[in-house]
């Protein structure tokens, strides 16, 4: 969506190259040299600042931030390990933060902004996912502490989903039917939402959100309201 209104646009991955190729060569294909990869291990912070110093050789300058990396799964009391810990702070917690802070002095030269994808239960917390809810409540603090410290040169706000995408490893069975049934009877739109809904968000907070900082949109249907 951010390429589509004429963004150079950075794709970022850890393990998967051959897809953030591939996206870049679609994006590329449309618009010669408008997208470039990055491969960084976000939990480590020195890769963080590696990663912003080449593109900021590659390309001159850095306008927008998307913090949208994140591990999620299960930890439910009683089965949590340091590791589960470790993992769910460092992609929704740690890696936002040292990126922000990263990036900030090229941000500042561009009064450009970032957007941290949170999720609406940083607000409700989700059964069995303790270590993921804590984690994006603090990236909900976190984008609050970023406006303050970062204004008023950088905007920083954020996007909380709601169902958008049910899990990739969900099955086709009459359980996982009704638990997402189940979940849709709570959002009072009463339908799934689309990647797009959330691009659009996205695109409103970065092109037409001069005067917006520190907020968190819910993209839910309304899940909040009847949780």
């Amino acid at each position: 969506a951010l390429h589509q209104q004429g963004a150079t646009v950075i794709v970022h991955y850890r393990n998967s190259a051959g897809d953030a190729k591939a996206l870049c060569d679609e994006l590329n294909g449309i618009r010669q040299g408008s997208c470039l990869i990055q491969q960084a291990e976000l939990a480590n912070i020195d890769s963080l600042q590696i990663m912003i110093d080449q593109i900021i050789s590659d390309t001159g300058r850095l306008d927008i931030l998307i913090n949208n990396a994140s591990s999620f799964y299960p930890t439910p009391i009683g089965k949590i390990k340091e590791s589960d810990w470790d993992n769910l702070m460092s992609s929704n917690l740690k890696a936002p933060l040292f990126l922000s802070q990263a990036a900030a002095p090229h941000l500042t030269k561009t009064q450009g902004c970032i957007v941290n994808m949170v999720d609406i239960h940083s607000e409700r917390p989700l059964k069995d996912h303790p270590v993921y809810c804590a984690a994006k409540a603090g990236l909900a603090m976190l984008t609050q502490s970023l406006a303050k410290e970062l204004g008023p040169e950088i905007r920083v706000n954020g996007v909380s989903p709601g169902a958008i995408l049910w899990p990739e490893d969900d099955d086709e069975s009459a359980e996982t039917k009704n638990q997402q049934q189940a979940i849709l009877d709570k959002t009072s739109l009463n339908r799934i939402g689309s990647p797009e809904d959330i691009a659009n968000a996205i695109l409103f907070l970065v092109a037409q959100a001069d005067y917006i900082t520190g907020h968190i949109i819910p993209v839910d249907g309304g899940r909040l309201l009847n949780q």
